[in-house]
């Protein structure tokens, strides 16, 4: 890897080296994958909704077919929380590997547009190269060229961002439309796009190791038993080059090629041990791999290690923190898995009437009043009907809408008629039901008064 200081700025300019190897080849898969669900699930519809949907203008967020309102605030906050253990637990025992595989920042830094700069300007010393030479046609083409499908792929990036943010049928109307209809969609685009654009092909690896918290929150959640990228240095050191006709290696296997630290994507030497810059990439056990071999030596001098293992030689295994927070992250999913099984696709509150007590019909049987609010959580509208579940009572509608509109709301007003017989408590609870196509798709409670 070549640095290139910036006088004018203070920036130092990282030039690794083209990464290769099994463990880049793996990564190469994983990053088409994710970024194959990245880009459809906006574009993809179930059950007449995209796949992913997070409206936080509208309040309406959708997960496979699966519609949130406002009122299911409380299982956002839980799935939320749900991802942060996920995390806690994943970093302590895999380290920071997410960052390196699956985050995507790395993955369009690294699999995208990092690739486009290497098929333009060449590997490292080609690109230093470039930098450093005075403004010609050669110059002009590649920087021109490079930038320019920058900005292709950072359009193609925003428009996919507003597609989850404001629905990929919104995106469409921006898109068709004339500009007038929709100015702030189109400077939302443009602001993303400029964004994206800054962030990839100006900021960033400082992304990685100024920006992002996570690399800072290593020192807390990893331990000795971690899983991390690390150099073997009771094996590799000391170091020393590789001399012809040398018959005892008087070293340790490291050679001091210096591979490790040109391939690295954020500029650090790991083998000066466990650093937050550090995105657990792999890139430098391919290159020390590669060395390895030809030198006839074993491989993964730099691997997944723990610290145990370095010190100690003690083999992997998982802590008790781990334990812990597995058993943790179990729990709360177990809960989280209930409540999504027991949500109802239309909501329904039942209250009595504020200020009112029961009332004796001249019929002798008793009545309260009560409002009641349904909520339609489906993308379709539903006819239904509103019954007591004691089918001995009886319900006088005041207001009695017969349609609930799709993602809307109504409201009923209506008395609820008990027979004098039939209680035996002042205040008792009572049920109801809305039913649509013969099913049951929705019950509340309540409490009823009345003179025992």
């Amino acid at each position: 890897m070549e640095i290139q200081q910036n006088n004018k700025k203070g920036r130092n300019f990282l030039y690794p080296k083209k990464p290769s190897g099994k463990l880049y080849t793996y990564r190469k898969w994983v990053s088409y994958v994710l970024l194959f669900f990245l880009f459809s699930c906006p574009f993809v519809k179930l059950n007449g909704e995209q796949l992913v949907l997070l409206n936080f203008i509208e309040r309406k967020f959708v997960f496979f077919g699966l519609i949130f309102t406002p009122q299911d605030f409380y299982l956002f906050a839980l799935a939320m929380m749900i991802f942060i253990i996920f995390i806690v637990c994943f970093t302590v025992v895999l380290g920071r590997l997410w960052c390196g595989w699956a985050c995507p920042q790395t993955i369009f830094m690294e699999m995208v547009f990092r690739r486009i700069e290497y098929w333009i300007e060449g590997d490292a010393n080609h690109q230093k190269k470039l930098d450093a030479q005075n403004w010609n046609t050669e110059k002009v083409l590649k920087k021109g060229s490079k930038h320019f499908l920058f900005l292709i792929i950072s359009f193609g990036i925003a428009n996919t961002f507003l597609a989850y943010l404001i629905g990929a049928d919104q995106l469409y109307k921006i898109i068709t439309e004339p500009v007038v209809l929709h100015i702030s969609g189109f400077l939302s685009i443009c602001l993303f796009t400029l964004i994206f654009y800054g962030v990839f092909a100006y900021v960033r690896e400082v992304v990685c190791t100024v920006i992002c918290p996570y690399g800072r929150l290593q020192g807390v959640l990893l331990d000795n038993q971690s899983l991390i990228v690390a150099y073997n240095e009771k094996r590799g050191e000391p170091r020393g080059h590789l001399q012809k006709n040398q018959t005892v290696n008087l070293n340790g296997d490291c050679i001091d090629c210096g591979l490790c630290v040109q391939v690295c994507p954020t500029g650090i030497d790991i083998r000066q041990g466990t650093q937050l810059e550090c995105v657990n990439c792999t890139a430098c056990i391919d290159s020390c791999n590669e060395v390895m071999i030809k030198i006839n030596k074993p491989i993964n001098l730099i691997g997944f290690y723990t610290q145990d293992f370095i010190q100690h030689q003690k083999p992997f295994k998982l802590s008790l923190r781990a334990y812990g927070y597995a058993a943790v992250l179990m729990i709360v999913m177990i809960i989280f898995s209930s409540l999504i099984y027991r949500r109802q696709d239309v909501e329904t509150t039942v209250l009595r009437a504020s200020g009112t007590l029961y009332q004796v019909n001249t019929d002798g049987t008793i009545s309260n009043l009560y409002h009641a609010e349904l909520i339609n959580k489906t993308n379709k509208d539903v006819k239904f009907k509103f019954r007591s579940k004691e089918l001995t009572d009886q319900i006088k509608f005041i207001q009695l809408p017969k349609l609930l509109q799709k993602e809307g709301s109504t409201q009923l007003t209506f008395f609820l008629i008990k027979k004098a017989e039939t209680i035996k408590e002042y205040k008792s609870a009572v049920a109801f039901e809305v039913i649509s196509d013969g099913k049951i798709i929705s019950t509340a409670k309540t409490t009823f008064f009345s003179q025992p």
